[in-house]
Order: structure tokens, then sequence, then C-alpha cells
């Protein structure tokens, strides 16, 4: 077997590997103090980002995918929070990927994992606004409950577009920036493990 082809199936083991992690840490959600019950933090997207870095923005997306459609076995939303859950991490491990790969340095792991955080939550809004919500409000409850938690968490808050302003974006935000900061961590030393350095050796 000759060594494009022997990468080419590590690549395929290492996303399918990274997308069975993700998946499993989309099933650990952790509550967060203070804002409506409904409202989860995971760190799924982790593996999805170092995917990004190490082999392709587009093998980050389709880690982002494969967690979600593996996840859809566990739905409580008809698949829709599984949909909106894609969008935004695709979106965040797409950006933060292409930018690395065009700046291979710190420096651009930093600004690309600023830039696909920005992305996320700007595409948090519409996600939420359009797809999720409008769901939630018919299978979960009624759209005037969902906005009394988010108005006992912030006084302020008196509308949709106030609540996904003011509450989801900046915890999509936050959700970016753990992921990045856990990867800035760990991405070097199992660089080599991802990429399949070990194999031009062998």
């Amino acid at each position: 077997m000759n060594h494009k082809r022997t990468q080419k199936l590590y690549t395929i083991a290492v996303v399918a590997v990274m997308s069975a992690l993700s998946a499993v840490l989309m099933y650990i959600q952790i509550g967060i103090p203070f804002v409506p019950s409904f409202l989860k933090f995971d760190f799924s997207e982790l593996p999805a980002l170092m995917t990004a870095f190490a082999i392709s923005p587009w093998a980050g997306i389709i880690v982002s995918l494969a967690k979600n459609v593996l996840h859809l076995f566990a739905t409580t939303t008809m698949g829709v929070g599984e949909l909106s859950n894609f969008l935004m991490s695709a979106s965040f491990v797409f950006f933060a990927g292409l930018i690395y790969h065009k700046m291979k340095s710190r420096k651009g792991a930093l600004i690309g994992s600023a830039v696909g955080t920005l992305v996320s939550a700007l595409v948090s809004f519409p996600v939420n606004y359009f797809i999720t919500y409008p769901v939630f409000f018919v299978i979960f409850a009624p759209k005037e409950i969902i906005l009394d938690a988010y108005h006992m968490l912030i006084p302020a808050i008196d509308s949709l577009p106030k609540a996904l302003l003011i509450v989801n974006m900046p915890l999509t935000a936050v959700k970016g920036i753990a992921c990045a900061a856990i990867t800035f961590l760990i991405y070097k030393p199992l660089s080599p493990i991802l990429k399949g350095k070990w194999l031009k050796k062998s």
C-alpha cells in the first residue's frame, strides 16, 4: 500500500474517531448557574476544532455534522436542536480552521479561533430566532413561559431578540472561547498523531 493511500485511510480514521469523541462530549451537558435550565454547555466543538486545525476546515465540518447525526438517536427536539448546533458549530470550526491554514502559527490559531467564535455567535442569532425557538415554543413551552425564564434572569429582557442578544450570543461566544483555550493547551502534543506524521517514519 503506497504512502498516499495509507495517509488517506489514516485521515478518515482520525475524522471518525474525533466524530465519535465529539458525539460523546455532546451527551455530557453541563448546566449553567443562574441561566434558564434549557441552556446547556458542552465541549463537543473541541474535537471538531482540533480536526479543523490538524486536517482541514472541511474535516472539522464533517466532525460537526457526524456528532449531530449521532446525537439524533437521543434527540428531544425532533432534530431541530441538532440542526441548530451543526450550523453554529460548523461556522465556528470552518472559519477558525480556514484562517489557521493560511497562518500556521499560534497567532493564526488565535486569530482563527477569535473569528470563528465571533461568526458562531453572530450565526446563533438567526439560527435561534428562525429555527430553534419557534420549535421550542411548540414542543417545550409557550413563548411567554420561556421569556419569563429569561426575564427572571435579567429583568430588561422582554422579547426574544433581547434574550438572544443578551444571553444566547454571549454564551455561544464563551463556549467557543473555552474550546479554543483547551485546544491551545493540548493541540501541540496531539498534532503529530492527528496529522499522522509517524506514518512518514514507518
